[in-house]
């Protein structure tokens, strides 16, 4: 016996003609199972993407620290007394703690004014170490990043951020070795940075113009002060681990109370990534329970549908009994109406996922360019499937069972 032939389609499609009604609500309730899982599958995979790309280039395991006013007096000193940082901080830090592994400085001038000619713009300069792009990796489109002679020898040279270029270069081209005026002093161009991530120290990077700290320290006349310290930590580390052992040591320095926790405040990066990745991994399996909850409820209406069926073939089912038929025949031929017909329902769930999903990445390309990816992968239409099959499967096994039990005897009775 051939399965699927041409009389076993008509057969199913006649099953379902004669419950259009049934079955039209039963595989739309597939259909939209399907669709919902594998869209809501592609929006949160394209959610996740677009999330991540504000972490472009952040190290996940920095720490970051910043000064606020003491919150308690401490050997003599007030309450609310401000502080900051000093470039002796860094080097304690990296004598002092072995698990760090990047310890840089950071200052930084908001709502200044870079000029080059007629035009202006303005921004966020950010003084910075060689190595702070250990901390936000740049992604350079034209020159290089700041280096260790830029900051030994006091040069007066700064990278630019992609708004900052594109206002003051609109001709566009390679601005290296153009001059920008910030606080009355040139500075030469030697590297422009096209970072697109949103998530920044002191300031968007597309708006910032960075120079070595040791030149900004001077220009802004401020001594050995720092606004920010970042850090990385060495394989196995953990800033949340050591992050006690930074305050305690500053705090020392600074004749800060040691249970002054409102005095420094600290940023973990690894933690916030943490975060995210589990919350998406939360999204996820509510994406799929919903899912699949939709698809069984599919799968009982396509069970009950082929209740029906059998009931109203009775008489059928007895005759091809009588005349020979096997259990495993009968089993078969429900089990095969009720796969086609979760499998249709199914496949069309998919067909017009991917449709729509396309349509959402169409949205999403830039100057050609796709920026997020909204589609499902090839594996995840496959399990859909298989899982599609199996549901249709176990959805025909009581059908079968009950077609299975009717005697010849019993069905030449019904009318």
């Amino acid at each position: 016996m051939r399965l699927f032939n041409s009389d076993r389609f008509a057969e199913i499609a006649d099953t379902i003609t004669r419950n259009k009604s049934r079955s039209l609500l039963t595989g739309f309730g597939i259909f939209w199972g399907v669709f919902m899982l594998l869209v809501m599958n592609g929006g949160g995979q394209g959610l996740k993407e677009m999330l991540s790309a504000n972490f472009e280039g952040f190290a996940t395991n920095a720490g970051i620290m910043a000064t606020e006013k003491t919150s308690k007096p401490y050997k003599g000193f007030r309450k609310g007394r401000v502080w900051s940082f000093t470039m002796k901080d860094i080097a304690r830090l990296r004598a002092m703690v072995p698990e760090l592994d990047v310890v840089t400085p950071m200052i930084g001038s908001w709502n200044d004014t870079f000029f080059r000619g007629d035009r202006k713009f303005s921004g966020f300069c950010q003084g910075v170490e060689a190595d702070y792009c250990r901390i936000q990796e740049p992604k350079i489109r034209y020159g290089r990043f700041l280096n260790e002679m830029d900051v030994r020898h006091e040069r007066h040279v700064c990278v630019i951020g992609r708004k900052v270029y594109e206002t003051l270069f609109p001709e566009g081209g390679d601005p290296c070795g153009e001059m920008i005026l910030y606080k009355n002093s040139w500075y030469k161009v030697v590297g422009v940075d096209f970072s697109l991530g949103n998530i920044n120290i002191g300031g968007p990077a597309d708006e910032s113009m960075v120079v070595p700290v040791s030149v900004l320290r001077k220009v802004m006349n401020r001594g050995e002060e720092v606004d920010i310290i970042c850090t990385t930590m060495k394989p196995g580390a953990k800033f949340s681990e050591v992050k006690g052992k930074l305050r305690q040591i500053i705090y020392r320095q600074h004749t800060i109370a040691p249970d002054d926790k409102d005095a420094m405040i600290e940023y973990d990066a690894e933690e916030i990534f943490t975060m995210v990745d589990n919350i998406f991994k939360g999204v996820n399996i509510l994406i799929w329970l919903i899912g699949l909850g939709t698809i069984l409820a599919g799968a009982i209406g396509v069970s009950n549908i082929m209740m029906v069926t059998v009931k109203e073939r009775t008489s059928e089912i007895g005759i091809r009994r009588a005349i020979g038929a096997t259990p495993g025949m009968i089993l078969g031929q429900i089990i095969e109406e009720s796969v086609v017909l979760t499998a249709i329902a199914g496949l069309l769930g998919i067909v017009f996922s991917v449709f729509v999903l396309s349509l959402a990445e169409l949205a999403a390309t830039k100057d050609g360019i796709l920026t997020t990816h909204f589609q499902i992968g090839f594996g995840t239409a496959v399990m859909v499937l298989l899982m599609l099959t199996v549901t249709g499967v176990l959805a025909g096994l009581a059908p079968a069972a009950r077609a299975m039990a009717i005697k010849p005897v019993d069905a030449m009775r019904e009318k």
